[in-house]
């Protein structure tokens, strides 16, 4: 009779720090002593959904390109950015503001990105920061890149990446988390599991109980969070990001939320999941749960939270004001850096845009 014996054995534990209504569900991070952290971190959140909110409208409305929501996503993208520190280098996704205003990224910036105006993408304040991916699973590949540049520099910091839970399909995930996994890299691995890749289930995309079990086959070390807890992924991540800079390697972190908004402002998500379910989501959304746990700690009231609104909406229509008056760009700018000599056939197409430009079209 031949040999059988396991060889290996692997867990995905999960994390979360408060229930579905804010309170906690045992003991908590040290850190959450910090009440004045806690209240900018929900400030973030609010101020987030707010220019979220408007964002929609102006595309609704002509005065912005095709915009993805990040509505019911404030808690993971709020909780990754004060976990990280000013030097590591964050790789989003396309919906990931919260991160980005987090580390000073200006509303402008966000504004003139999805305006098609590429100088939205020069963060004054985190210029080693990539800006936005819309290409599945691109950033992947270049953030461990990044992660390997500092390793080889011995610098004290990671590289943190967003992926969804649909780019956890595409080849360049894995590629990147199995290299992440032989050189040890200083990279932390956020998938951002909001349980639809636009109109497609969880379920018809992997047979895998958990998206952090990925990871395993990496040899990489991997958990599951409630990503709608703003504590437990402040805590989650903020460990992950201390081992990668101490040389311990890469993490795999899934933080589950849901994605309450459509895919894009071209997506109509009420084709393909049920009003029943968005709602029962709805009940579980980060703001009120947060807010809950700050009013439980006397750290927030309804003065606090009508001053934030107002004070939100003033910030958000001043950023709107200032790209609605920002001159466009020459067409020139989709040609520049290309190489240092355009080719004939580029040079071509440059011509024939600043005819059509000139045209006034």
């Amino acid at each position: 009779m031949s040999e059988q014996r396991i060889v290996a054995q692997f867990e995905i534990p999960y994390r979360a720090c408060l229930d579905g209504d804010g309170a906690p569900l045992g003991a908590l991070p040290a850190w959450v002593e910090d009440g004045e952290l806690l209240r900018r971190m929900y400030r973030m959140m609010v101020r987030a959904r707010a220019f979220d909110t408007k964002a929609v409208n102006l595309q609704r409305t002509g005065k912005l390109g095709t915009y993805p929501s990040c509505l019911g996503h404030e808690a993971t993208h709020v909780g990754v950015g004060a976990a990280m520190r000013a030097d590591d280098v964050l790789f989003t996704v396309y919906r990931e503001i919260g991160t980005k205003f987090w580390r000073g990224v200006d509303m402008l910036d966000v504004l003139l990105y999805w305006g098609g105006d590429e100088r939205g993408t020069m963060y004054r304040h985190s210029p080693q920061d990539f800006p936005f991916c819309v290409p599945i699973g691109s950033q992947m590949p270049h953030a461990a890149g990044a992660a390997l540049a500092i390793q080889i520099r011995a610098e004290r910091r990671c590289a943190l990446a967003f992926i969804g839970d649909g780019g956890t399909s595409q080849g360049a995930f894995y590629e990147a988390i199995n290299f992440a996994g032989v050189k040890s890299l200083p990279l932390v691995c956020v998938i951002v599991n909001n349980r639809w890749a636009i109109s497609v289930p969880v379920a018809a995309q992997t047979a895998a109980t958990t998206l952090a079990q990925k990871a395993i086959a990496a040899g990489i070390p991997a958990l599951q969070i409630d990503g709608n807890d703003l504590l437990v992924v402040r805590d989650a991540v903020g460990d992950a990001i201390e081992r990668a800079r101490g040389g311990g390697g890469p993490t795999v972190i899934e933080a589950l939320t849901y994605r309450l908004s459509d895919h894009t402002t071209s997506d109509d998500a009420t084709r393909y999941r049920s009003a029943e379910e968005v709602a029962d989501a709805r009940r579980l959304e980060p703001i009120a749960r947060t807010r809950n746990f700050l009013q439980s700690r006397a750290l927030w009231d309804e003065a606090d939270e009508q001053a934030l609104k107002a004070a939100c909406s003033e910030e958000v229509d001043a950023a709107v004001k200032q790209y609605l008056a920002t001159p466009k760009q020459s067409t020139d700018a989709m040609f520049d850096y290309l190489y240092a000599q355009l080719t004939p056939a580029l040079r071509a197409q440059r011509d024939e845009a600043r005819r059509f430009a000139a045209s006034g079209h």
